[in-house]
């Protein structure tokens, strides 16, 4: 095979990546649910307030675009990177089809204020509990809301293991937002 030829293959190849990319990008951008927040934005890092270094306070959150038979959301924060394996640090769910936002600095109450539940955190806690890892490396904080087609009628508290079991044949989109803390 000659240089020419080995050119031309590489520029196909090459082309034909980036035709894949900009396809995949558009189905994402085409699907147009997004979870959003005024406080950091995906990749970033997550102020100290929304730490225990700070307030620990919740972010707010925003989101558009779910899908048009949602009738709840439920949401889950993660840390996969915690010491011993993935830590939750929020649980949400029942969270009302008409809803766009969660304020920031969420009550640790059951109830959310505009309707739906809070669960158990890692910490066996309600509500939203802030990045806290030990000194060293970035930890990634996974936001993800779940758009379902029901409701999924938990009681108050609920674990993440009881909402991911009763949410698992309900769910018709999400949307994810990550932010990285360290100390």
């Amino acid at each position: 095979m000659n240089s020419r030829t080995t050119l031309l293959i590489s520029a196909s190849m090459g082309l034909a990546f980036s035709c894949l990319t900009v396809t995949a990008l558009r189905a994402h951008a085409e699907s147009g649910f997004t979870l959003m927040s005024a406080a950091f934005t995906s990749g970033a890092a997550i102020p100290v307030d929304n730490s225990c270094s700070g307030a620990n306070a919740s972010p707010p959150l925003t989101w558009s675009g779910a899908p048009a038979a949602t009738k709840s959301f439920a949401l889950i924060v993660q840390d996969p990177d915690a010491p011993h394996g993935n830590f939750t640090h929020w649980v949400a769910f029942d969270i009302p089809a008409s809803a766009t936002s969660l304020a920031a600095n969420v009550p640790h109450t059951d109830e959310l204020a505009g309707g739906g539940q809070q669960g158990m955190n890692s910490a066996a806690k309600i509500g939203y509990m802030g990045p806290c890892p030990p000194p060293g490396k970035v930890h990634h904080y996974h936001f993800t809301l779940y758009a379902l087609n029901s409701t999924i009628n938990l009681p108050k508290g609920a674990s993440l293991k009881a909402v991911r079991s009763a949410m698992e044949s309900h769910i018709i989109g999400n949307a994810e937002l990550i932010g990285t803390f360290s100390k």
